[in-house]
């Protein structure tokens, strides 16, 4: 039997709660993390039926990939889906866990594996994540720096681009003075102390600082270490919404439309007016993507595949750029597949069932 929390812990190793929109409720959001598992089912959407199916699979835990609370609950009546779902899951003893935004911000998530069913190449994060950068700034004497830099960047700090264990080291000479109550590495109670220091800098993403921190107290020989933290402006290139690349050969559109129309298996496809070119370079976003319209056409992107355009927003493509609409269950479905592959690969001792429910809300005529 597998507990619930190994379970959140994978998911949130790979996908970072942090990486979260503001409006989003990625996570463990019904069931106790010490509960065991041995049965989970797969599944975008949980609805009632979802939760019918898992009763009658015996399965303990339902992850999907669309929170069933989005906002706050005052009242749980049974008076929407929403609660009847939850009511049903809970009198049943099934947890649910969600894996949403967040799994679509990282590299190997929801994205990536659209980029995969088109047939993308040379990926990129199409809107890099702000604000998940800091700079940690530490001072080693110098006999240690390589036993606390190895565990500072084991821990996850120090990774820019396709380059890992990166930081920059400058010697000088740190003094301190320890009262009465300490006990010094090197040096005497109640005497300033010199010490030759190596003044280690490495980045690193926020959501994995309390690791990092740890790494570092753990390495660090002195009873009291100095450290800094600084917020970094940058952007964290291996995170945020949207991708792009490129097909391994040119298309015409309405060969690339079909191409769409086929790998996502959708009733219609949306789009604007064809601009008579060939298409290499795509942007992509899973879900609801029409914010990024600015990204793809700053990313000289032929085609934008994403869902949920309204009406205005199909003119601000302006003849820059084709908008295919293919829709928001369509853009996600693939999922599924997503989390069955990490789940029968990371806990094989129990069983994994892609949900055979159809919880798609929209039907074409």
């Amino acid at each position: 039997m597998t507990k619930i929390k190994e379970i959140v812990h994978f998911f949130e190793e790979l996908a970072p709660p942090q990486l979260q929109e503001s409006y989003d409720n990625a996570g463990l959001i019904i069931g106790l993390e010490n509960a065991e598992v041995d049965s989970v089912l797969i599944s975008l959407d949980v609805t009632e039926e979802v939760v019918d199916e898992a009763i009658a699979q015996k399965a303990q835990l339902i992850v999907a990939h669309h929170p069933i609370i989005f906002s706050g609950l005052k009242k749980i009546t049974g008076k929407n889906y929403v609660e009847r779902t939850i009511i049903k899951a809970i009198k049943n003893n099934i947890a649910i866990f969600a894996a949403h935004t967040n799994l679509d911000s990282v590299t190997g998530g929801v994205n990536s594996i659209i980029c995969e069913k088109i047939g993308l190449e040379n990926c990129q994060i199409l809107q890099p994540a702000k604000g998940q950068l800091k700079k940690l700034v530490t001072f080693i004497p110098v006999e240690h720096a390589d036993k606390v830099r190895e565990a500072v960047f084991a821990a996850g700090a120090g990774n820019i681009g396709n380059y890992d264990s990166c930081g920059y080291n400058l010697e000088g000479t740190g003094s301190f003075r320890g009262n009465e109550a300490t006990n010094p590495f090197v040096g005497e109670k109640g005497q300033i102390h010199y010490e030759k220091e190596i003044r280690f800098e490495t980045i690193f993403p926020g959501y994995l600082q309390h690791k990092i921190i740890s790494a570092l107290l753990n390495s660090h020989p002195y009873e009291e270490v100095a450290y800094d933290i600084y917020p970094l402006e940058n952007n964290f290139e291996k995170a945020g919404m949207g991708m792009v690349g490129t097909l391994p050969k040119e298309k015409t559109e309405k060969e690339f439309l079909q191409h769409l129309k086929n790998t996502f298996q959708t009733g219609v496809i949306k789009h604007t007016r064809l601009k008579g070119k060939p298409v290499k370079k795509v942007a992509i976003c899973g879900g609801s993507g029409s914010f990024l319209l600015p990204n793809a056409i700053s990313a000289k992107a032929d085609f934008f595949v994403s869902g949920d355009f309204k009406y205005h927003q199909f003119f601000d493509a302006e003849n820059k750029i084709v908008i295919a609409d293919i829709g928001h269950f369509e853009s996600e479905q693939f999922t599924k597949d997503l989390f069955y592959e990490l789940l029968t690969k990371n806990f094989p001792k129990f069983a994994v069932r892609l949900s055979e429910v159809n919880t798609n809300p929209v039907f074409y005529f």
